[in-house]
């Protein structure tokens, strides 16, 4: 029997991977909700429909005939007004729509965000309590007991790469960059192609029997610091021995919220235990996240030495410029 999915966010890094692992489920029938003015190019078996999170009367009819609603949309940048109108106000109207139209499953992909800063170690939704540590991870997790509250899933995933990402190794790359030097680091940390976490979103939400209410989706192996750090430093083109200790590291960043914070998350271990979902589902986790993002220098190889054209070190920051934050994904819905 044929089961009609609607994704939020298509136009997004996740929801366009999320399109694309539907339409390989014949039983599938994608409507997609996109935000801007120009609909995406049409695909056999895809119905667009133009609404906005923040617009509640846009979602009217949104989820007439859907079977699930697999959820991507969120807003990462912004101010905290505009934060919860999207992540907390704008997921709540969402679930009231779909539970007005009798949606069996709702999935949403959140983010490991919401327990704040580690370290932990393998560990799982039952052993943490969320304590977010800014405006979006707070969004954001108020949109969670939205999507709980009407019996959905919450996948969280903590590093997502892959083909499209403009935060992970970007970031990495940014920190780099500003202290002209890699991290001698031993933490570690989770990580799940894009791919991966969209077959576990399709998955789930075409699944009869619903999982836990909330699991994280990484692999299940954790990719050591050092290897984030010898990967970028490799397209950087900067001596594999040029290490600094997070110590001086941070010396050398104080004063720079971005600096310090991608110094913060490196330096902490964040490893989620992720075995179960894939276990449950039937799904493989693919390679390891440190041959998996090799895989992917395709994309990141281009960008990562594009932008080391505007590289600042530490002699910058006596002049008083603070290093560039990466490039991250905004709203769509």
């Amino acid at each position: 029997m044929s089961k009609n999915v609607l994704v939020t966010g298509a136009n997004g890094f996740v929801g366009r991977h999320v399109v694309r692992a539907a339409l390989t489920k014949p039983p599938a029938r994608v409507r997609l909700v996109y935000r801007g003015p120009d609909a995406p190019d049409g695909q056999e078996g895809v119905e667009a429909v133009r609404a906005d999170l923040t617009d509640p009367a846009s979602l009217k009819g949104l989820c007439e005939g859907i079977d699930a609603v697999v959820h991507c949309a969120s807003l990462v940048d912004g101010d905290g007004q505009s934060l919860r109108r999207v992540n907390d106000l704008g997921t709540r109207a969402l679930v009231d729509e779909a539970l007005r139209h009798g949606v069996r499953r709702i999935v949403y992909v959140s983010t490991a965000a919401v327990y704040g800063r580690g370290p932990f170690r393998d560990a799982e939704p039952a052993d943490l309590v969320q304590a977010p540590a800014s405006a979006t991870s707070r969004t954001r997790a108020a949109a969670e007991r939205h999507v709980l509250a009407a019996g959905g899933t919450v996948l969280r995933p903590h590093l997502v790469y892959g083909t499209g990402d403009r935060w992970v190794l970007p970031g990495l790359a940014g920190l780099v960059r500003f202290l002209g030097a890699g991290v001698a680091c031993p933490s570690v940390h989770s990580a799940v192609d894009v791919g991966m976490l969209a077959e576990v979103a399709v998955a789930a939400a075409l699944r009869e029997h619903g999982l836990p209410a909330v699991v994280h989706v990484n692999h299940p192996r954790p990719v050591p610091a050092s290897a984030l750090i010898d990967l970028v430093m490799e397209q950087l083109g900067l001596p594999g021995g040029k290490l600094l200790s997070p110590g001086r590291a941070g010396e050398l960043a104080e004063g720079f919220p971005t600096a310090l914070h991608h110094l913060g998350m490196l330096a902490t271990d964040h490893w989620f235990g992720s075995d179960r979902v894939w276990r449950e589902l039937g799904c493989d986790p693919g390679p390891a996240p440190a041959d998996g993002l090799a895989a992917h220098l395709g994309w990141y190889g281009p960008l990562l030495r594009e932008t080391a054209m505007t590289r600042s070190g530490p002699e910058s920051r006596r002049a008083g410029t603070p290093p560039a934050a990466p490039a991250r994904p905004g709203a769509s819905a």
